[in-house]
């Protein structure tokens, strides 16, 4: 095959149709450019949702990359291995935040973020048993999974995929007052993106995110954010929280902390909260990976600089 017809109808013909791409093939890339099977050069304003915040082959990333790649990519958490100190001391200073779960994917990390908050609930806040219930907000994107989806407002993502999991509030994205309405006796988590990307980059009115963090602490429930799209630098400050000065009680982090070369995602959170985690309650083969360290060690270093912060 050599032609971009050639790879779309076979691409087409055989794979699920659960995206519907653009006509184009990409065969190579480098920083903010891509080039496609027959050659033509186009800039990439994409940016995998943000999943690419520091180019296509950043040096400083593929070096880290190609260096652990030669020693050790895999050792499952059975073991401990030489990456993983630095890459939880690392990031958790980078969130100011004692401890860290790491995961893989996305939807992975907000579903850990939603299992801790829950088990939070039930033995720090005294919840009764499976009456735990997390406010959500309108027109949210938080994965794909059919937890995720059971709370999701886009019919494209939740129709069809029932029966779904109860344990959510869902109101309106932006109101301060529909989340104070929603709060009870049984609520231990408010999730939400500090702004929010499927839904078409909408960014919350001045002081939202300061009043929803004021409410949380008032009432004794976590506040999480989903920073997975606009994290990392993605906004010119690390977490697009820092826009308010507010801090929540969990980050959801993933897309850029694997810097466009591997699936990497984490939650980060204060003992009191993370600490409710014990061994064999929650975890993933692959999660905190040998070579995924390596890359999100790499990332975290950048930021740390502030230049991405500055140039986005």
């Amino acid at each position: 095959m050599t032609s971009t017809e050639e790879f779309i109808e076979l691409s087409e013909r055989r794979s699920a149709h659960n995206y519907h791409p653009l006509p184009v093939v990409i065969h190579e890339a480098q920083g903010a450019w891509v080039t496609d099977v027959e050659g033509r050069r186009y800039l990439d304003c994409l940016s995998g949702y943000s999943s690419l915040n520091f180019g296509h082959g950043n040096p400083k990333i593929i070096e880290a990359a190609q260096e652990q790649l030669a020693r050790l990519t895999l050792t499952s958490r059975a073991f401990f291995h030489d990456q993983f100190a630095a890459f939880a001391a690392g990031l958790g200073d980078l969130t100011g935040k004692d401890m860290v779960l790491p995961m893989n994917t996305g939807a992975e990390a907000v579903e850990t973020a939603i299992k801790v908050a829950r088990k939070w609930g039930y033995e720090v806040k005294g919840v009764p048993d499976g009456q735990a219930e997390i406010i959500v907000m309108e027109d949210n994107f938080h994965g794909r999974t059919t937890t995720i989806v059971s709370f999701s407002t886009d019919p494209d993502a939740h129709d069809g995929f029932g029966p779904y999991t109860p344990g959510f509030r869902i109101v309106k994205y932006g109101s301060i007052e529909a989340i104070r309405e929603a709060v009870n006796a049984n609520t231990v988590a408010v999730l939400l993106e500090p702004i929010q990307g499927e839904a078409g980059v909408l960014v919350p009115p001045d002081g939202y995110l300061t009043q929803v963090r004021e409410l949380c602490s008032a009432e004794n429930v976590l506040m999480i954010a989903d920073e997975i799209q606009s994290g990392l630098g993605r906004t010119g400050d690390t977490f697009a929280c820092e826009h308010e000065g507010v801090v929540p009680d969990v980050y959801v982090l993933g897309k850029a902390l694997g810097g466009g070369v591997v699936p990497v995602s984490a939650i980060t959170a204060n003992e009191d909260v993370l600490g409710v985690i014990r061994p064999g309650q929650h975890g993933s083969t692959f999660g905190g990976n040998p070579l995924a360290c390596a890359v999100a060690n790499a990332v975290v270093e950048m930021l740390r600089t502030g230049e991405y912060q500055a140039r986005a």
